[in-house]
């Protein structure tokens, strides 16, 4: 859409919305391309508005505020302004100095309040002022709207013919609210009197039209009454006398009056009107006394003395000769009824119908509106005064939750579609809508992604109940079910009793579809274990009632009682810790491939990987949460994706907390003391994850660079290593030694070796 007007954006939701921040944004909105509206209608009922400026609003009156009624209240409004930055004060009041009296209606409404109402151009001219007003205005007898009740005749005469002129031809609302007529009606009414009495003309002294004169017409309309049952009955007379086989079954079998005989029956049963008329015989009369269906002897009975006595005499039988002629003598005036004009004055008859044709009736009703039309002047200017202090207080704010949800996204004001408050489960809901069915809204509302709770609100004292729905978007969903009470505050500050009667589950936040795998695991074993025992329960207490029922013989030893341990238990025990211990024994098994230290990480990837689908699908339902289908449920025309993120929908729900600088008193003492064991199990567990860590050498020495996760360790490293390792080999030894008893053997001295000897010299 080409527009040549500038426009200015803010993003929220998640999709662009334009700002309205002066009156030409207003008056330009025709230049604004709907695509960009975030709303293109909504309904004038179940939202906190004023009602009346929603009905001015709405000119086709057809329940809805449309994108293009809201353009043009806003140009009306603008154009009749000065200053059309006046309409975004929302103020209630409004001074005739503001009034662009240049314009002719604008000149009307400003004398109007200066000369009227006694204002001072910068007096203010105040909502109840202007509505007293225009509601003395409109009681007068000529309040400009070119319509006339009958209290404004001066004479009964007039108000005679107003009151026909309205039961014939329908009724106008006058500006006070009365029926009247205006002058379309007035020339219809006097247009169809005249064609009434120039078609009774056509029949007057016409003696085949109209044989028995105005008694005529009630004798065809007692022959059209029993017109086809009659010609019925003469029909089966004639294949009667066909083929005297088919008397019985033209008479109907008697299996259908014995299925007559088991029901309640009455003279005019539906059942009874739908059997012949009579007996049926071969070229058998009619009865027109004894003999006749019960259901039909009301109309027969008419027939007989308003067409066939008058046309052809006492009779007690109807030939078909006879009925012949009796249709015979009615078809004139059938054909001369057929082209009836002007029908909509036979209420009040012809005799009033001439006698209003006869008097001066019409040229003073058409005085009389004409005089209400000459205060037109006076009707636009308090009118007007009215429609536009209304639009100067309701306008902006109708356009901050229409054009843009500035109002739901900006948290300073509330939209216009928050009923109020719900406080429930220790949760304040600040998005909650009025609704008339909640399984019909629920239907579409569900396609939101946000956790619905239909309540039904009730005031005890005076009885006034209506239905919401509030949406839950922070904390958790464990404690909301059907039937929980809570206390809904409407936005006049009025307390409901509200009860859960309907809710559309969906995620409340990521902490919570975390948990949720395990919360549904206990709550299975919690209902399996409960299912039990209960069972466990029922079986003790039938075998006590046989026990105690039992009859007992005199003289015959009692039997020995049944233990009540069932041995199979024994069995299903074993069963249960074996497939336990295998479970156990399989995880220790894979836990056991890690080094110790690695453990607890280990326990929290798989926590992670059980949680992983809940989380994925809370994250994609919150990503998509939107208000659209919410609105639209309750007959919005939403234009955009609404978003309410996770951060929007935390500020639409308090979560209670305590407020700041709170202290607390004296302790509570029943309260339960807390279990040490689970404290004491989470030091040792923390105890020996360090010692585990501390204990593992390629861990504490050299951390994820010892060659085993990836990289070489270094020279130094090696070398290091190698000589703890050599330390703590000989440490050992000496340690297995002394166990032993061995004792260490002592250093060998060392020898010296001996000099060489001495040459021997043999003897001489």
């Amino acid at each position: 859409m080409a527009t040549n007007y500038t426009w200015k954006f803010f993003r929220a939701g998640g999709f662009n919305q334009v700002v309205i921040s002066s009156g030409t944004d207003l008056l330009n909105l025709d230049q604004l391309d709907q695509k960009l509206w975030v709303a293109l209608a909504c309904p004038t009922t179940g939202v906190e508005f004023d009602k009346a400026t929603l009905a001015l609003i709405d000119t086709d009156k057809d329940g809805r505020v449309r994108a293009p009624e809201l353009i043009a209240a806003a140009k009306w409004a603008g154009g009749l302004l000065k200053n059309p930055d006046d309409l975004l004060k929302d103020s209630p009041t409004l001074k005739p100095a503001a009034v662009n009296d240049a314009t002719p209606e604008g000149k009307l409404i400003a004398n109007f309040a200066r000369q009227v109402l006694g204002k001072a151009d910068n007096a203010d001219v105040t909502f109840d002022e202007a509505a007293a007003a225009a509601q003395t205005f409109a009681a007068k007898p000529f309040n400009g709207d070119g319509i006339i009740p009958a209290d404004s005749a001066s004479d009964d005469a007039t108000k005679a013919v107003i009151a026909d002129i309205i039961n014939c031809v329908g009724a106008v609302t006058d500006a006070s609210g009365k029926p009247g007529v205006n002058q379309a009606k007035v020339d219809q009414f006097f247009a169809d009197a005249a064609a009434y009495s120039d078609w009774w003309k056509k029949a007057e002294g016409d003696a085949a039209v109209l044989p028995l004169g105005l008694n005529t017409e009630a004798a065809a309309a007692a022959v059209k009454a029993v017109k086809s049952k009659v010609d019925d009955y003469f029909a089966r007379g004639r294949l009667a006398a066909f083929d005297p086989r088919s008397v019985n079954a033209l008479n109907r079998d008697e299996k259908e009056y014995a299925a007559l005989g088991a029901k309640s029956l009455t003279s005019n049963h539906a059942d009874i009107a739908g059997l012949p008329l009579a007996q049926v015989g071969a070229t058998t009369p009619l009865p027109l006394a004894q003999g006749i269906n019960p259901a039909w002897a009301g109309a027969i009975a008419a027939l007989q003395a308003q067409a066939i006595t008058p046309l052809l005499g006492a009779k007690t039988v109807l030939t078909e000769a006879d009925w012949s002629a009796l249709v015979g003598k009615l078809a004139a005036f059938d054909a001369w009824n057929g082209s009836k004009t002007g029908g909509s004055v036979e209420k009040i008859g012809l005799a009033r119908a001439r006698e209003i044709l006869a008097t001066q009736a019409k040229e003073t009703l058409t005085a009389l509106i004409a005089k209400d039309a000459a205060e037109a002047g006076n009707s636009t200017a308090v009118i007007g005064l009215h429609r536009l202090i209304h639009y100067h207080r309701d306008i902006a704010k109708l356009c901050r939750n229409f054009v843009n949800f500035a109002d739901f996204y900006g948290r300073k004001d509330k939209a216009i579609f928050q009923a109020g408050t719900l406080f429930l489960d220790q949760r304040s809901c600040d998005l909650c809508l009025t609704v008339d069915d909640a399984g019909k809204h629920a239907a579409m509302a569900g396609m939101a992604g946000t956790y619905l709770a239909y309540c039904d609100c009730v005031r005890k004292g005076s009885g006034e109940k209506l239905s919401i729905v509030a949406a839950f978007t922070g904390g958790d969903s464990d404690n909301l079910i059907v039937g929980r009470n809570g206390i809904f505050y409407d936005r006049a500050g009025r307390d409901w009793d509200a009860t859960i009667t309907k809710i559309v589950d969906n995620p409340i936040s990521i902490r919570q579809a975390f948990w949720a795998p395990y919360k549904k695991l206990v709550r299975m074993i919690e209902e399996r274990a409960a299912k039990a025992a209960a069972d466990a329960d029922a079986k003790a207490n039938a075998q006590l009632t046989a026990v105690a029922n039992a009859p007992v013989t005199p003289g015959t030893p009692a039997a020995p009682a049944k233990s009540g341990f069932d041995p199979s238990v024994i069995a299903l025990i074993s069963v249960a810790l074996g497939s336990l211990a295998a479970a156990g024994a399989s995880a220790l098994l894979m836990l056991g491939k890690f080094e110790t230290w690695q453990i607890p990480l280990v326990i929290a990837v798989v926590m992670l990987v059980i949680s992983a689908p809940s989380m994925a699908i809370a994250w994609l339902k919150l990503r998509k949460r939107n208000l659209g289908p919410i609105l639209d449920a309750n007959g919005w025309a939403v234009n955009a994706k609404a978003k309410m993120n996770v951060p929007f929908g935390g500020a639409l729900t308090g979560v209670a907390a305590l407020p700041p600088g709170a202290t607390f008193g004296a302790a509570d003492e029943y309260a339960e003391k807390p279990a040490v064991w689970p404290k004491l199990l989470l030091v040792a567990f923390v105890l020996w994850f360090v010692w585990a860590f501390l204990n593992d050498s390629e861990a504490r020495l050299n951390g994820w660079t010892d060659g085993k996760y990836g990289s070489q360790p270094s020279k130094e490293v090696v070398e290091k290593r190698a000589a703890i390792a050599d330390a703590k080999a000989k440490t050992d030894k000496a340690a297995a030694d002394a166990a032993a008893g061995i004792t260490p053997a002592a250093p060998a001295v060392p020898v010296t070796p001996a000099a060489p000897a001495a040459p021997v010299v043999p003897a001489k």
